[in-house]
Formats: C-alpha cells, structure tokens, sequence
C-alpha cells in the first residue's frame, strides 16, 4: 500500500530525473511542508494520508493567494508560476466540487438546521457544522461559508 507521501516522494525523484523544474521545486516545498507537520507536535510522527492531504490543501491555498498577490501587484511572471505550482498540486488532491453540488449540499444543510431550530446568526454555525465533514477536502471553507451566507440570505 502506497502512501501518498512516497508516492510524492516518488514523483519528486521521476521530475528530478526527467529535470522537470517546476515540478521537482513544487513537490521539495511540499515535502519540506508535510516535513515540518511531523515534527511539529511533541514527537516526531508518520502523517495519515489524510492529514498530508490537509497539508497539500494549505500549500495550494498558498500558491492561489500569492497568485493573487502577485497578478495585483502587477508581477504576471510570478502570479503564473504560483499558478503552475497550484497546478501541479491539484493533481493530489481530490476533484474540487462544482458550484452546483456546494449548493446541494448547503441547501440539505439549511433545511437540517432549521428542522433543529437553529434560526438566525445561529444558525450559520449549525450549518456549517452539517456541511463542512461533508465537504472536506472537496471545497474551501471560504467558498463554503460564502455558499451559506448566500443561502441565508437567500
């Protein structure tokens, strides 16, 4: 069985020798990143699989945000090769749900809380509470909580 860290690993070792630039430098940040994950807490341990996915998650979130930074402050060179780098990340991740299926989910969510009685400012945190285990790794908790206010305001 092949953890999602060796097979990173793995990849990491095939761009070096193919001298795929982009890839090699994207996969040692990430390496470095689950990397320092282990080592974090108060003893070095192994990362699950899921929580490498989590750390995978955070570093394309980097990449997408210093694409931002950089497209506004004029800098295209840099903004696309965060983007290369968010691009070569994707790959490990799970397929991002679409607009659609978020909505589903937050409009079963809505009528789950409000079947509770959560009403109001509340009931933006029970909704997030029924939406977010559901959608993991599948959307981003900004996307997700904009989804939500939107329902609500709906």
């Amino acid at each position: 069985m092949t953890t999602l860290k060796s097979k990173l690993q793995e990849d990491l070792n095939t761009a070096i020798k193919g001298r795929d630039e982009l890839r090699s430098s994207t996969l040692r940040m990430t390496l470095a990143a689950i990397t320092n994950e282990e080592v974090a807490g108060k003893e070095k341990r192994e990362l699950s699989d899921a929580e490498v996915l989590k750390v995978i998650t955070k570093e394309a979130k980097k990449r997408r945000e210093a694409a931002d930074a950089f497209a506004q402050g004029g800098r295209a060179e840099s903004a696309e090769r965060e983007k290369a780098e968010g691009v070569v990340l994707a790959e490990y991740l799970p397929q991002q749900l679409s607009d659609e299926e978020l909505n589903d989910i937050v409009a079963q969510a809505v009528e789950e809380a409000r079947a509770a009685g959560a009403e109001g400012p509340r009931a933006m945190g029970a909704i997030m509470k029924i939406v977010n285990p559901k959608v993991a790794g599948l959307a981003e908790g900004g996307r997700v909580a904009a989804a939500v206010k939107k329902r609500l305001a709906g």
